[in-house]
């Protein structure tokens, strides 16, 4: 048996493929929506890809498994709890798919969503009844559990969910000590809150250091995994929804996408209410773009706030640094954003004659945001938790995600200075604070870290 693990860094996402070198057939665990990578690595070990298993609908991208049956005929595989649009395979408890010395074994494991399974391997070749590994999904990470709170607006209790899952890890805690762990997600990753960096353990290993696996009760347990939980991108409820849809694949957005637009189609689209998404990097972005654009940058946590700040079911054209077109548009499309119209030809470029169309902003050094003349207000767009560590005395706190709905709260009368922990954040709120009429907006270079260090301090706590 064979098991090799694919990770997308952007995204926080580990997929793996499971091979019988015998019978020269794989499995694809979780796959990422571009499947190339595994396309290229069965085609290096002259495999052929007969299966593809998801461990439950992802929220956080949608997965690659329409896509690999399309081009490679592979059997989708799901939990027998998942109600999909496209024909699949269920397999309920102790159910199993075999190829050569391969068998993989379903372990329903709810809690994280109320249709994930565990997929326990087995290697025939060594064991009938020890599993080699457990593929848990979002049920068990690395030092953490699934959050059991991201399908609320889809009529799920957190509390349900999170029973579901203390029964869940319970079971998961009588595999075998020795037996490796390889979750779907790693740090960083908003469907848990504390991640670690590695990229296995086993069972053993995780019942003496994963929090959620010490022993208490069920009541301690939920309450436990509820508190201190990240904010959820909107984009989450879109992609755990067109995951379980019969969608059109990848390559097709892609084709429609990849569209040269001139800044007069552009702006078109623009005046009938399609968004503008600026993925430059936020120094080329503040020093000059399109008219109410909207920045995220291609370079940083990208599929998070284009997730957040962008709504899934409107249009949007891509302006983008040259080269880098095609890319934006396929990270959108590994979260669903299949919507977009094409991008402007030329890049920003293209609007060097029209003067009248574009707008920037300043950015500020740290050092000088203590004389930046009155009146001003400070705007904190970090999260609760993030602040709670200090904050610049005064200032307003409105996270980024919510600010698209909370933008009313900022006053327009006074310049408004933006901050988040590093700089990436503060350029996507300027945006959008300029698409909403906002006119005298700077950010601080930096964010809050680059001004503690500044003031000679690392923390200033502030209640407001």
């Amino acid at each position: 048996m064979l098991i090799e693990r694919f990770y997308l860094n952007c995204l926080s996402h580990a997929s793996y493929m499971v091979a019988d070198e015998s019978t020269k057939t794989a499995a694809i665990i979780d796959p990422q929506r571009d499947i190339e990578i595994y396309l290229n690595a069965a085609q290096a070990k002259g495999l052929a890809i007969k299966y593809v298993l998801l461990t439950h609908f992802h929220a956080d991208f949608v997965a690659g498994h329409l896509e690999l049956r399309e081009s490679t005929g592979a059997q989708v595989v799901l939990g027998s709890k998942a109600k999909a649009e496209f024909p699949s395979l269920p397999v309920g408890e102790d159910q199993s798919i075999e190829f050569g010395a391969v068998r993989l074994t379903a372990l329903q494991t709810p809690g994280h969503t109320p249709d994930a399974i565990t997929i326990l391997a087995f290697d025939k070749s060594k064991s009938d009844d020890e599993p080699v590994a457990a593929f848990t999904g979002d049920t068990l990470f690395i030092g953490d559990v699934g959050r059991p709170d991201l399908l609320g607006s889809l009529g799920f209790k957190p509390e349900d969910l999170g029973e579901m899952l203390y029964h869940s890890i319970e079971k998961i805690k009588q595999l075998p000590d020795d037996t490796l762990v390889y979750p779907a997600h790693g740090a960083g990753s908003l469907c848990g809150k504390s991640l670690g960096t590695e990229t296995y353990s086993t069972i053993g290993q995780q019942k003496k250091l994963n929090y959620a696996l010490q022993p208490m009760s069920k009541q301690e347990f939920i309450k436990l995994v509820l508190a201190d939980q990240p904010f959820a991108p909107a984009y989450f409820v879109h992609d755990a929804i067109m995951n379980r849809k019969n969608h059109s694949t990848l390559t097709d957005s892609l084709q429609s996408a990849h569209r040269a637009l001139s800044l007069a189609e552009v702006l078109q689209a623009q005046t009938a209410g399609t968004q503008i998404l600026d993925t430059r990097d936020p120094n080329e972005f503040s020093n000059g773009h399109l008219r109410g654009a909207i920045n995220v940058g291609i370079d940083g946590t990208f599929a998070t706030w284009a997730g957040s700040v962008l709504k899934a079911d409107l249009p949007i054209v891509v302006i983008a640094a040259p080269g880098r077109e095609k890319e934006s548009i396929m990270r959108l499309g590994r979260i669903g954003f299949d919507n977009v119209r094409g991008y402007l030809d030329g890049g920003n470029g293209a609007l060097r004659n029209s003067p009248e169309r574009t707008q920037a902003f300043p950015r500020t050094a740290a050092q000088d945001v203590d004389d930046i003349a009155a009146p001003h207000v400070v705007l904190d767009v970090r999260s609760a938790s993030e602040r709670a560590g200090g904050a610049i005395e005064g200032s307003l706190h409105i996270p980024l995600n919510e600010l698209p709905k909370r933008f009313n709260e900022v006053p327009k009368s006074k310049r408004v200075v933006i901050h988040c922990a590093g700089g990436y954040r503060s350029a996507v709120a300027a945006s959008i604070l300029q698409q909403n009429g906002f006119d005298d907006v700077t950010d601080i270079v930096g964010g809050f870290k680059a001004w503690a260090a500044c003031h000679s301090i690392t923390t200033v706590r502030c209640e407001k």
